[in-house]
């Protein structure tokens, strides 16, 4: 038997980051072909500096700013918002593809929901009458005889549940948001006529999916592939692979890991011999949700860059800070930071950086730092950037 081919942890890094836009220096790239690129951007609540959703698009566009994504998204109809791994704007050419989550959620949500005894399914037709007679509306518009909760969304009330319901098996669309909180329209409303009226069939979307990961990642494990969008299923993205390996669109390699082992990976033959990208010494501030680290264990396989996000962990327990960022340099991650735009203080503040093991913030490297913290000053709209006494860490 032939010894599979090897790719090693520095040309696996330069492929990776280069598939998600993060080999050149940012531009002013169209946006809407930076989410084609990457397919979808997370979306998250948390405004320590600003959501994470626009520091994934800063990262790859310095121009970019917030007002951007929301013109993109409620007026242009450039993307819609659903669910991948989690809430997220995602190219509106996939919403025919989305019709096969729509079709798995119906029995799924509607069977797990009426087992915990959430009463949505007498909601159903009230809610669809109201926004189709009186317009989108919000979850605070609806049910407002019903009783109300602080809990989260295993005690939300029926017309809230509804709502939901309808919006994640697609018989309503997300419109825009206000404050945060997503306004809901009938989806032929949201949903362009050239989008809303294509059909894909379960096999053209399981070929789309896998394809896309697989050219998005540049190298996978099958249940990399299938977590990519998590619309198919570990079982339908193996036999895709064994189908694409028996007609040569794939092989097996080894690709180095940061500790020196090697992970058996499918990849494309050519991803092999094409030479390797050149990545820009940038100094980026990412998003804890970046799409190059939502993936947790690939990116310590990678990098070596072992994080976890440590808002839920009481403070005295904490082994960095609340909301921390790591720092991208070239191909390496070189930190993590713990800073917070104080809009009040008209300020960025910098609460402590942790380099990572081996790395030193030298004069060279904090002029870099300081370039990228006044990026993200402008992107979140405040004018200075201050230090803690101490800032700097180890």
């Amino acid at each position: 038997m032939n010894a599979l081919r090897r790719l090693s942890n520095r040309h696996a890094r330069a492929i990776f980051l280069d598939r998600h836009g993060l080999s050149d220096a940012p531009s002013g790239t169209d946006l809407s072909r930076i989410i084609g690129t990457l397919g979808f951007v997370q979306l998250d609540s948390i405004n320590t500096v600003v959501r994470a959703h626009h520091m994934i698009l800063h990262a790859r566009r310095t121009s970019y700013r917030p007002a951007a994504l929301h013109r993109l998204h409620d007026r242009d109809r450039g993307v819609f918002e659903h669910w991948t791994h989690d809430a997220s704007m995602i190219d509106m050419a996939h919403f025919p593809h989305w019709r096969l989550r729509f079709r798995r959620n119906e029995a799924r949500l509607a069977e797990r929901w009426t087992k915990w005894g959430r009463d949505f399914a007498s909601k159903l037709d009230e809610v669809q009458r109201r926004i189709a007679d009186d317009g989108p509306c919000s979850s605070a518009d609806v049910g407002l005889d019903e009783p109300r909760s602080s809990g989260g969304w295993w005690d939300w009330h029926p017309s809230k549940a509804a709502l939901e319901y309808l919006w994640r098996t697609g018989h309503l669309s997300v419109t825009r948001r206000d404050a945060f909180r997503k306004v809901y329209d009938l989806t032929e409303n949201v949903i362009p006529p050239e989008q809303l009226n294509a059909h894909r069939t379960q096999e053209e979307t399981i070929d789309w999916a896998c394809t896309f990961a697989i050219d998005r990642l540049g190298f996978a494990t099958t249940g990399e592939l299938a977590a990519f969008w998590d619309l198919i299923t570990p079982a339908e993205a193996r036999e895709w692979a064994t189908r694409a390996i028996h007609d040569g669109d794939l092989i097996e390699a080894e690709i180095e890991q940061a500790d020196g082992r090697w992970r058996t990976s499918l990849i494309r033959p050519a991803t092999l011999d094409r030479p390797v990208p050149d990545i820009a010494p940038r100094l980026r501030i990412l998003s804890p949700f970046d799409p190059a680290l939502r993936d947790r264990k690939r990116a310590e396989r990678l990098f070596g860059f072992h994080y976890r996000i440590e808002i839920f962990v009481p403070e005295a327990k904490r082994t960095y800070g609340y909301y921390v960022f790591p720092l991208l340099e070239g191909d390496r991650l070189v930190g993590r930071i713990d800073m917070k735009a104080e809009r009040d203080a008209d300020r960025l503040h910098v609460k402590a950086l942790w380099p990572e093991a081996g790395v030193r913030f030298g004069k060279g490297r904090i002029a870099r730092l300081e370039r990228a913290l006044a990026r993200t000053a402008r992107l979140a709209d405040v004018s200075d950037v201050t230090f803690a006494p101490g800032w700097l860490r180890g």
